[in-house]
């Protein structure tokens, strides 16, 4: 693969794409679905040529920095105040449905996959986890869904992948470490990781917003640096937690929900960017899994991937938030509906490129990553074709419903 024809193809795709969004948007096709159908166009699937590697530098590099980015905004975006009022639903989603789903994941995924370790099938489990309300941007824009349904879907898609992250990287750190027992020290490191990592990027969020406010205040700093100056405090938090032995990407999330939750004006500023150079990253991202991950792992799809993808979607995620809820007056289609708006997107793409990067290949665990791929590529694609349709079918019978 010659590296300037993935580059011409980047920049037509962005070009293309963004003159055309709206119009593709009517037939419900959406920028991940575009942007991975062109990652795997310029794939040595269809032009041939040598693939690129999972684990090569540029496209860890890549990933690093946009799970900082969506970590970062996710956290910033979060109005604890707002959380505070209305935190029941999340809370069930978050706390009860998401720990039902891993567990229900991995049971299932031990049963089809015997010859797999425990460690790497919990980590399909954690993989698919984390849901991109992005995947389904009608669902949480559309105005005539009730408000309650509308933020319980983007509280849960901004948190759920802070929560999973660090469970991630303690199965990785044993995984990579070949411990099973506290005997190797893992949980020592786990917890510094953590620790420093939360401290860190709370101290970075809290002081850093504190000075861009008065910056602001001060008519110090330029308008148009306002939305970048927040983005280089989430870089700078992940580089401050690495320096001190605390995880950087904890370190970034922390840094969010401090920096988002000390100023209104400033959480706005992240969401500007998200929606604009944050997207970009995104989309990239998108591309990147297209390009290089579904080459790597598409000789080992099969039937039992593609049946264990479908259940990933369906039952092993809406049977869990069915139940989750219990006694709320919530009636079945509401559950069926936030149920299935639970995509698997960039979170899960990223944690993907985070695993092999700290595990250095896929060799020997193919079929658990292969699994994994082909789970994200059909949440891409049914859940982008999905969601215009039950939007407004799910609006025409709820629209008074403010359950």
């Amino acid at each position: 693969m010659h590296e300037h024809l993935v580059f011409l193809g980047i920049s037509l795709v962005i070009l293309g794409y963004g003159l055309f969004s709206k119009l593709l948007g009517k037939y419900n096709i959406s920028g991940p679905m575009v942007f991975t159908g062109v990652g795997m166009i310029l794939s040595p699937l269809v032009l041939g040529g040598e693939p690129i590697r999972v684990n090569a530098e540029a496209v860890q590099i890549v990933a690093e920095i946009t799970l900082i980015v969506v970590l970062f905004s996710d956290a910033a975006a979060l109005n604890l105040n707002q959380l505070k009022a209305h935190w029941r639903l999340p809370t069930r989603l978050l706390f009860i449905a998401l720990p039902i789903t891993i567990i229900l994941a991995t049971l299932t995924a031990m049963w089809f996959f015997p010859q797999e370790n425990t460690l790497y099938v919990l980590l399909l489990a954690l993989i698919l986890a984390p849901t991109d309300a992005a995947l389904g941007k009608i669902v949480v824009s559309d105005t005539r869904i009730p408000v309650t349904v509308r933020n319980t879907i983007n509280v849960e898609s901004g948190l759920n992948d802070g929560i999973v992250f660090p469970v991630l990287l303690t199965v990785l750190t044993m995984i990579s470490s070949g411990a099973d027992t506290a005997q190797s020290g893992w949980m020592g490191y786990i917890a510094q990781q953590i620790v420093i990592g939360a401290i860190a990027g709370a101290f970075v969020g809290w002081s850093g917003a504190h000075l861009m406010v008065k910056a602001l205040k001060k008519g110090w700093m330029e308008y148009q640096y306002s939305n970048l100056a927040p983005i280089a405090l989430a870089i700078f938090s992940f580089y401050f937690a690495e320096h001190f032995q605390g995880n950087g990407y904890i370190a970034a999330f922390f840094a969010g929900l401090f920096l988002g939750n000390t100023s209104e004006l400033l959480r706005e500023h992240v969401e500007n960017f998200a929606e604009s150079e944050g997207e970009f990253l995104i989309m990239i991202s998108f591309l990147i899994f297209g390009l290089v991950f579904i080459p790597a792992t598409i000789t080992y799809w099969d039937g039992k991937a593609l049946l264990f993808a479908i259940l990933s979607l369906t039952v092993l995620r809406m049977l869990p938030v069915v139940l989750s809820f219990g006694f709320f007056k919530v009636d079945l289609a509401t559950r069926l509906f936030y149920g299935w708006f639970g995509p698997r997107g960039i979170a899960s793409i990223l944690y993907i490129l985070v695993a092999v990067g700290q595990l250095g290949d896929i060799k020997g665990h193919e079929e658990i990553f292969a699994v994994a791929s082909l789970s994200i590529l059909l949440s891409i694609i049914l859940h982008g074709l999905s969601a215009q349709p039950l939007a407004v079918w799910y609006a025409k019978s709820h629209q008074t419903n403010k359950a």
